[in-house]
């Protein structure tokens, strides 16, 4: 009986784990204010983020571990690989992609921003280690780079910010 129970228990148990949502719990897109360290942020809307650009400095940080096989610690509870171009942001509504360029020499990468930081200075954005290898500053651990968001949101739930044609007039 006592075995039965326990097999009970355990079927229940892997039946809510796979119910639970691939995302970690957010629709389309997360944009909950969160506190760090004593200091609350509020990010901004999916509407702010799709006209949002902003220039300042980047660092690299490497979120993987043995073999890249670390599991959950983004803040949308992805997996992390150290092949993937993410990155971490304090205000972006998560997950978005954003094109990260180094002002220095104007190489540039995209990244899915699926995190929360740099929570370090004055610092706008965490890069991976593939993608600040992509833009030439790994070596150096931070850059001087221009932001540029051109979607928010997963699936059905996702926005693309829109280009201006016939000179800027559309």
């Amino acid at each position: 009986m006592r075995h039965l129970a326990t097999l009970l228990l355990s079927a229940l148990a892997l039946l809510m784990a796979s119910c639970a949502h691939p995302r970690g719990g957010y629709k389309g897109y997360m944009t909950r204010t969160y506190t760090v360290r004593g200091q609350t942020y509020h990010p901004m809307s999916v509407d702010q983020a799709l006209h949002h650009s902003e220039v300042g400095t980047a660092s690299w940080y490497d979120e993987s571990s043995f073999f890249g096989l670390k599991r959950g610690n983004t803040s949308i509870g992805e997996k992390v690989m150290p092949w993937h171009n993410i990155a971490a942001h304090k205000t972006l509504p998560l997950p978005c992609v954003v094109k990260v360029t180094n002002l220095d020499n104007g190489k540039s990468v995209k990244c899915r921003v699926n995190d929360r930081g740099p929570f370090i200075g004055n610092r706008i954005i965490d890069l991976s280690p593939r993608a600040a290898k992509k833009i030439d500053f790994r070596d150096q651990g931070l850059a001087t780079v221009e932001v540029e968001v051109l979607s928010v949101g997963d699936g059905k739930y996702k926005r693309k910010k829109r280009r201006k044609w016939f000179f800027g007039l559309f």
